[in-house]
């Protein structure tokens, strides 16, 4: 008996492969140049054309004077029982942590940034005892930010 004859194109033994899959492997070809084509830059206009600035233009331009300021930052913290652990915004801008903090409890910080820079705050603790516990942050003399609990155990954050 004969094995069943194959359509033509059918890619049977010692036959050609399907047409089908030959399109599917030129057409992901096609994409991929495609995409490669649109994600490769281009090449860089030179100096000298429309719109553009030339390296001695750059060099002579005038540097903007970025003006600095100071501030003094208090961290305050008042109450009956004391804190059990305590979290503020140092003068790097780092985290610094305390635990088994008495009250009253202060801290000042200095920081200097460019003018019009929004300057960042926070002091977080936990009240250790029974009683109430409260922050306050200010900057430059001015309070930025007040809060009070009273239950034990309750936490607060002051953010400004």
């Amino acid at each position: 008996m004969t094995p069943p004859a194959s359509p033509p194109g059918a890619g049977g033994p010692g036959r050609l492969k399907p047409l089908g899959s030959v399109v599917v492997v030129v057409g992901v070809i096609a994409v991929a140049i495609a995409v490669a084509s649109y994600v490769t830059p281009r090449a860089a206009p030179t100096a000298g054309e429309p719109g553009q600035v030339s390296p001695t233009e750059v060099a002579q331009a005038e540097p903007v004077a970025v003006q600095n300021v100071t501030r003094t930052i208090v961290y305050a913290l008042a109450g009956e029982g004391g804190a059990r652990n305590l979290t503020y915004v140092s003068a790097d801008a780092g985290l610094e942590q305390q635990t088994e903090v008495t009250t009253p409890w202060s801290v000042t910080v200095t920081r200097t940034a460019p003018a019009g820079e929004a300057e960042f705050a926070s002091l977080a603790a936990q009240s250790a005892g029974p009683g109430g516990l409260t922050c306050r942050i200010t900057v430059d003399g001015t309070v930025v930010a007040e809060k009070s609990v009273s239950a034990e155990g309750a936490q607060l954050s002051c953010t400004a």
